[in-house]
């Protein structure tokens, strides 16, 4: 545990000026370093070499057992505690007895933090001073909680590649870790103070809880004389210049997470200041939303980045829920602090209603050349006009309501600080119109009453005035999120879907963690053709919270639209059984596997996908699907499967399919047909109205097979 032979390389040995930092105790030839001296740079003293030893007994009450490191301020000794129940505590040296601004640090760490009690920091016992024998220098000591573990960077570099490179932390390890660190840098935010110095070298684990064990950069947020104390590669660059900050502390946590999570050769040159690009890291390119969490807390402008550690661990949070997610596919749902539920589901119907006969091979009406049905309930042939062109083969799916989806999507909560919060919370009128009138009466004009009336206005269908509206909030309130949320959604429901596309994923850049940007996003990428991301944003949203149905609809569309249909019924079919969606997701994925399936290949998996519905159609009755859906969506399954046996994909041995049924009905023409008939009169004796009695009628007996009585 303890150093056999206690050094510091000739690497690491620095004038502990704050002002030089020059490099000191260097070998020169074959002569090695000194561990003592005067720096050549600017005549202040430094000494390396450990000052107490095993036995030593520091202030009538603590036995020295040895050195455990030496750390930025100086060496550190374990040593056991006499006078308390004989527990083991740490001994925090100075770097040297002349060194002004290390016993400063020493002593503000005995003002500050001997009453700081949590459990991500290390507890301080005490300071204590002791006779140097050797130097007769008095030395100061901070007696500090023992705590047992490995630290960070010793965790990071035991883990190696069979080639011998260092191999990172799974990304969830390292936002596990920047969570803890984040508790405790929030905790001495609360009390005026700032950590300054966070990195792998100053916490450990200690059995399931990260501890903070380095202290001697603590200062208070208001001082402005004391030294300031940092690491190359973590510290933030404003520091030099302005001093830490809240901000500059979230940045050492955002560079440790970094450093931790991926081989990052270069942070403390190179990329002292900055990230390298995703294309050049594996798991920037898997997961974005880790990639642009770094990004904003590491950006050059302290005013970008998160203005409080809990508001970074809260994203940090959401960040580690997706990447779990998507790991274990198991979803990691948590409610939102900024967002809202969603607003509703739309566009649950994905196909566009099935106009005509359900079987285009089976019906027994001619196909006459020239002629067209006319609208109505009874279908009369009609001549189409000349030169007119064959009639186009319908999509397989709707396309999305860009409007409707819009308004549909989470809505940004009240912000507490509001004046108009309790005014709003209280208001329930629910119709836009009603809304608009309600908000004028409120106390006074303040942004969240605006917004809502916003989206009032936008739901109303009057959108100059929305439009102009939210022009004067950017112009009053240029950093407010919530106005560019509000004009992502104004753009897409105004049919302006790139700037909607900039506007949300300006809202994903500030908070990578909330899922409510990544669905806006996969809407405007499927409005705007790009399919593949669409199915990326969707699915990110779907995998990690299922409250949020809409995505599981809208990555089934545009997995269809794609042509990947098996990939849209399993996301269909896993909507789960607590929602409220969970029939209209059932009913959509029978029709997923059955619409447009007439020309098959005869290695076509067509008959599972068959058996599939039926039974889809059959489990449906128990979940609310009332008669007359059911017997439509039943025509709809015997209508595939008779086109399918006509076309003959059944392939050379259609007597093994014979011998199964759907739906009650032998798979063969003849059963099915028998089906269809049935399903027809069933149709028609639940119908409301003569006229369409009688057409439901008609299409029964289009199907029903030759008989000589």
């Amino acid at each position: 545990m303890v150093l056999s032979d206690p050094q510091v390389p000739e690497r690491k040995r620095f004038c502990s000026r704050s002002d030089c930092g020059a490099p000191v105790g260097r070998a020169r030839g074959e002569r090695p370093g000194r561990t003592e001296g005067f720096c050549t740079k600017c005549g202040h003293p430094y000494s390396f070499v450990p000052k107490l030893r095993e036995g030593d007994i520091v202030h009538g009450q603590y036995e020295v057992a040895g050195p455990l490191a030496h750390g930025g301020l100086g060496w550190v000794y374990l040593a056991v505690d006499r006078a308390v129940s004989d527990r083991w505590v740490v001994l925090k040296g100075l770097l040297d007895t002349g060194d002004q601004d290390a016993m400063a640090a020493a002593i503000s760490e005995r003002r500050f933090l001997a009453e700081i009690e949590h459990s991500n920091i290390v507890r301080i016992y005490n300071f204590v001073e002791h006779l140097d024998q050797r130097t007769g220098s008095l030395d100061g000591y901070i007696v500090m909680e023992y705590v047992g573990g490995k630290s960070l960077k010793e965790i990071a570099n035991s883990r190696r590649t069979p080639e011998g490179k260092r191999d990172p932390l799974p990304v969830e390890q390292a936002c596990a870790y920047g969570i803890e660190a984040l508790e405790a840098l929030g905790h001495l935010h609360s009390r005026n103070l700032l950590y300054c110095d966070f990195k792998v070298d100053n916490a450990i684990q200690s059995e399931d809880q990260l501890k903070l064990i380095d202290m001697g950069a603590v200062r208070r947020m208001d001082d402005d004389e004391s030294a300031i104390y940092g690491t190359v590669g973590y510290q933030a660059p404003e520091v030099a210049e302005v001093g830490p900050s809240v901000a500059s502390d979230l940045y050492t946590v955002a560079r440790t997470i970094a450093v931790l999570a991926f081989d990052f050769p270069g942070y403390t040159s190179v990329y002292a200041d900055s990230l390298p690009g995703p294309e050049s890291v594996e798991v920037f390119g898997r997961y974005e939303s880790f990639y642009r969490f770094l990004v904003r807390t590491t950006d050059p402008d302290p005013a970008r980045r998160f203005g409080s550690a809990q508001e970074m661990s809260e994203q940090l949070t959401g960040v580690l829920r997706e990447v779990v997610a998507l790991q274990s596919g198991r979803p990691r749902p948590a409610l939102s602090t900024l967002f809202g539920p969603e607003v509703r589901v739309t566009d649950t119907e994905l196909f566009p209603r099935l106009e005509g006969e359900v079987s285009r091979l089976g019906v027994r009406v001619p196909v006459v050349q020239g002629w067209r049905w006319s609208s109505g309930a009874r279908k009369t042939p009609v001549p189409l006009p000349p030169g007119s062109p064959p009639a186009a083969v319908p999509a397989l799916v709707k396309a999305v309501d860009a409007r409707a989806a819009a308004l549909a999507l989470p809505v940004p909560r009240v912000d507490a600080a509001d004046p108009n919060a309790g005014f709003l919370a209280a208001l329930l009128a629910s119709a836009p119109h009603e809304l608009i009138v309600a908000l004028d009466s409120a106390p006074v004009a303040s942004p969240e009453t605006r917004l809502r009336q916003v989206r009032a206005r936008l739901e109303t269908g009057d959108f100059g005035t929305a439009l102009e509206a939210l022009r004067q909030l950017e112009d009053e309130q240029p950093e407010d999120w919530r106005v560019v949320w509000y004009r992502g959604v104004a753009a897409l429901v105004t049919g302006d879907h790139e700037n909607a596309a900039l506007a949300f994923d300006a809202v994903y850049d500030a908070f990578p963690g909330e899922p409510a940007p990544k669905l806006a996003l996969g809407l405007c990428a499927e409005v705007l053709g790009q399919l593949d991301n669409a199915a990326e944003y969707y699915g990110l949203v779907w995998t990690t919270d299922p409250s949020y149905v809409s995505s599981a609809f809208g990555l089934a569309r545009v997995r269809l639209a794609a042509g990947d249909r098996s990939g849209a019924v399993r996301t269909l079919e896993s909507v789960p059984e607590s929602s409220i969606h969970y029939t209209a997701a059932r009913v959509a994925a029978v029709r997923a596997r059955l619409r447009h399936r007439t020309n098959e290949s005869p290695d076509s998996p067509v008959l599972g996908e068959l058996t599939a519905a039926a039974e889809q159609v059959e489990a449906l009755g128990g979940y609310g699907l009332d008669a007359v859906r059911r017997e439509q969506l039943s025509t709809e399954v015997l209508g595939a499967a008779l086109d399918w046996v006509l076309s003959g994909s059944q392939g050379p041995a259609p007597a093994a399919a014979g011998d199964r049924a759907l739906l009650g009905s032998a798979l063969d023409e003849r059963g099915l047909r028998f089906g269809l008939e049935r399903s027809y009169r069933t149709l028609a004796r639940l119908a409301s109205g003569g006229e369409e009695r009688i057409d439901l009628v008609e299409r029964a007996n289009r199907y029903r097979p030759r008989t000589w009585v």
